[in-house]
């Protein structure tokens, strides 16, 4: 029987392993944690019957995912608030994003029209957009005109498209949705996340996994098994010496854990590259158990599954800025998930779960509770008093948690031009390793961050073609 090995049990491990194992041939996924999922765990860990997700949210793209769609996992559902993110500002007000152009039309007022002229004739089409960027660049794509369309807003700088609006609601609004790209905004192709982001969320929302992130890791898992894959967890693997006897090899890591698993057996020039690869700010993550939810002055963010923390449009812009350049700016931007608006069960009757996350430089050695707490507080008067529990994880301890969080970096590898267009190196196969046989297949691979799996679907696939199947 044809044998596989997977490193790591992220969304793109699991995808990859349940594509083999469909393909009947023998998976072994190896886990160096005790659990699996890799940025889609989740557990109670701050009052009994609270449940966090430990990194990973609102899966915009994962219910977009071709791979979802071939896969039709029986017990992942997909859950969505009123309201698909929200931007409040210190006068009380808020830019809106609802999945229905008619409802954030009207929420965005005098730029309502021009949001619906920018981001409708993509969402119309996102699931051909899809299709198409979560693949590699270098390909005929199969929807040309929407490629076109996209390819046109995700050149430019956000900066750029924040001058198409003239509200600070708007503008606002679009620059934290931009600021996903986790870099300065006002580089090329740093429109490329938050256009896709936008456009997602007019398509399918913002949506989280019912049961938490854990249960996107759990289907994939059982489907595995179910197709005759194995799972083996608290197996760090450090040489592929340690590894069996196996026709074929995915690492789901940074190309820096592949450089030491590979070793010696990397062509130069592929090592070169994987040396080369560089790594954006952190995440510093805290979550927070709240006694009847945030009391934030917009009422609209009260209804948000997600809520973009950082003021005016300038405000995140300088601060992205200072983040990639190495400082910790005094306000910083603060991502916020309130999924128990969508998925009540994981709350504990009034005491809520709230995931937040401060963007922060690469290996910052800080404590950012304080600004993150200021920074809600400044939006929600009243936050603080609601704290009834805190559990704090610094970029160091994402790294430790995580080792593809190399500095805190969630998300794979820096937004530059040359990482935006070519991860983790420039390739006419980005996950070969140039090893026959051995692919990595991490969120480092197109296209990049998510729970979407395609990393680990394509990189099957290319291992597919290889073993003649």
């Amino acid at each position: 029987m044809t044998t596989a090995i997977v490193v790591g049990s992220g969304p793109n491990g699991l995808a990859a392993a349940a594509r083999l194992a469909r393909a009947g041939v023998g998976v072994t996924v190896l886990e160096a944690a005790d659990s699996i999922g890799g940025g889609t765990r989740s557990s109670e860990y701050l009052v009994p019957g609270l449940l966090h997700d430990h990194c990973s949210a609102a899966h915009p793209m994962a219910v977009a995912s071709p791979l979802f769609r071939e896969l039709d996992l029986p017990g992942l559902v997909w859950k969505a608030a009123e309201i698909e993110c929200a931007h409040p500002l210190d006068d009380g007000t808020a830019g809106a994003l609802s999945r229905s152009f008619d409802e954030t039309e009207q929420a965005l007022g005098d730029d309502g029209h021009r949001w619906r002229q920018v981001f409708e004739p993509v969402a119309n089409h996102f699931d051909d957009l899809f299709a198409d960027i979560s693949q590699p660049i270098i390909r005929i794509p199969r929807h040309p005109i929407t490629l076109a369309r996209f390819g046109m807003r995700a050149a430019l700088p956000a900066t750029a498209l924040t001058r198409m609006f003239r509200t600070p609601q708007a503008r606002a609004l679009w620059t934290g949705i931009g600021a996903h790209a986790f870099w300065r905004l006002d580089r090329p192709m740093t429109s490329a996340i938050g256009f896709a982001l936008a456009a997602g969320a007019h398509a399918h929302g913002w949506v989280v996994a019912e049961g938490g992130s854990q249960s996107i890791a759990d289907a994939l898992a059982a489907d595995i098994v179910a197709h005759g894959g194995a799972i083996e967890t608290g197996v760090r693997v450090t040489s592929v010496d340690d590894l069996p006897p196996h026709d074929t090899l995915l690492l789901d890591v940074s190309p820096s854990v592949a450089l030491g698993i590979l070793g010696d057996r990397l062509p130069s020039r592929v090592a070169r590259a994987y040396r080369r690869f560089r790594h954006g700010p952190g995440a510093f993550k805290v979550d927070f158990a709240v006694e009847g939810g945030v009391p934030w002055a917009a009422e609209v963010a009260r209804r948000a599954g997600t809520v973009h923390v950082g003021g005016t449009s300038d405000e995140i812009v300088a601060g992205e800025l200072a983040v990639q350049q190495g400082r910790m700016p005094d306000r910083p931007f603060v991502l916020v998930c309130q999924q128990y608006l969508a998925d009540p069960s994981r709350s504990a009757g009034g005491v809520h779960p709230l995931w937040t996350y401060a963007h922060v430089p690469n290996g910052y050695t800080g404590d950012a509770t304080d600004a993150i707490i200021d920074q809600i507080e400044r939006f929600a008067p009243g936050f603080r008093e609601r704290i009834v529990g805190t559990a704090v994880r610094s970029t160091t301890e994402m790294a430790a948690y995580n080792p593809n969080y190399v500095g805190g970096d969630i998300i794979g590898g820096a937004a530059t031009l040359t990482q935006t267009v070519f991860r983790p190196r420039v390739a006419l196969d980005p996950y070969a390793t140039g090893i026959p046989g051995t692919y990595l297949c991490s969120a480092s691979t197109p296209p990049g961050a998510g729970a979407h799996g395609m990393c680990g679907a394509n990189a099957a696939a290319r291992a597919l073609a290889e073993l003649g199947r």
